[in-house]
């Protein structure tokens, strides 16, 4: 089977790459992500073939993101069954995440859709896309 099209890494700045406790480390060990490699100014997570690197190193640029500007608008992980993506989108903002549209979950994306929007302190957006 060929990888071709599949994501083999994302790598964002971001002024809490080293905080273990923030909300990316808990969004992606509840994904399924582990802990691969840390250095001073970021951490790895991965799983399977793929990783996901947060960096905050000396040509990093402190400050949020705009996700309506040019640029990285989000990026979207599969979370499994609909009972996983609400009971992740239920944890999350105990864990430095805001739900997004909330007056539309989970069908934000249109009423075939099956996802938990997800923005955290940085203006960062996650999609959590049901199976």
């Amino acid at each position: 089977m060929s990888r071709r099209g599949q994501l083999h890494h994302l790598e964002l700045w971001h002024d809490d790459a080293t905080n273990d406790d923030g909300p990316w480390p808990w969004l992606l060990a509840r994904l399924g992500y582990t802990l691969d490699s840390s250095w001073p100014t970021g951490r790895s997570w991965r799983q399977g073939d793929a990783y996901v690197v947060l960096e905050s190193g000396s040509d990093h640029v402190r400050g949020n993101t705009d996700r309506i500007r040019s640029g990285m608008n989000h990026v979207a992980f599969w979370g499994g069954t609909r009972a996983e993506v609400d009971a992740l989108a239920a944890a999350a903002p105990a864990h430095g995440w805001t739900l997004l549209f909330a007056d539309r979950h989970p069908h934000a994306g249109g009423p075939d859709s099956y996802a938990a929007y997800l923005e955290d302190a940085a203006g960062f957006e996650v999609e959590i896309v049901a199976d």
